[in-house]
């Protein structure tokens, strides 16, 4: 056997191990995802309980709360609102398109402040954010963590008080809060039609399987190759040989 073949045989066996893994590895993907879209569809259907008292807020860990529904009790503080540029695609009430999402503070009634996204407001329709019950009130909603940056996402300007993602760090230092939580909670939509609230992004992406089926094909198309390389290799070494008298 050649050392040309041999090489390219151990060329072609790390390169389906690394495809095969990358299969397996999407496959693990696909449980994880699944996984957290009926944890999502649990805690999103279930009866709201009480959010989480001040006490807690030190101990919380995102992937125990996220998505959960709760109910809490305080005052909204509309003075210190603060606004995040979001383009509603989907909307399920009303609005859309180019807009903000409101986020108020909602003070308890020890003093610590829970932010709360009231909903989305258009653009035109910005000034309708100054509006709302007043007194006590009792908000609905899903329990979220700060959201992620990618790398088409503009940095946040608290100075100017221009926000791009939900940073519950950031905005509570904007907004001039003490003691907060370290969630926002999605209030569900209201009687009010301004702002918009229920707007809650619930729809995952699930590609995995089909990328664990594209790494396991390549792998065998590479397979393939090999295969046909070699079988011509093992031809044309018989076809060089000398012809025995």
């Amino acid at each position: 056997m050649s050392r040309r073949l041999i090489g390219a045989g151990l060329a072609t066996l790390v390169g389906v191990v690394f495809l095969i893994g990358l299969g397996v590895w999407q496959l693990k993907r696909l449980a994880w995802k699944e996984g957290l879209i009926a944890a999502v569809s649990a805690r999103t259907h279930a009866d709201p309980t009480p959010a989480p008292p001040p006490s807690q807020w030190a101990a919380l860990k995102p992937a125990d709360y996220e998505y959960r529904r709760v109910a809490v009790k305080g005052v909204y503080d509309y003075s210190h609102q603060e606004f995040i540029f979001r383009a509603l695609e989907d909307p399920r009430g009303r609005y859309g398109g180019v807009g903000y999402y409101v986020m108020t503070p909602l003070k308890l009634a020890d003093g610590e402040t829970i932010i709360v996204d009231r909903g989305f407001v258009p653009d035109a329709l910005k000034a309708a954010a100054d509006k709302g019950p007043r007194g006590e009130v009792e908000v609905v909603g899903l329990m979220r963590s700060s959201e992620r940056r990618n790398l088409f996402t503009p940095p946040d300007d608290p100075a100017h008080h221009q926000f791009y993602t939900r940073d519950v760090a950031g905005l509570a230092r904007a907004m001039q809060l003490g003691v907060h939580a370290p969630f926002v909670i999605d209030a569900e939509a209201g009687p009010d039609p301004l702002p918009q609230g229920g707007e809650t992004r619930l729809v995952f992406d699930n590609n995995h399987l089909g990328y664990a089926f594209t790494w396991f094909g390549l792998a065998a198309a590479l397979t393939a190759v090999f295969a046909i390389y070699a079988s011509g290799q093992v031809r044309a070494a018989g076809a060089a040989k000398p012809p025995q008298s």
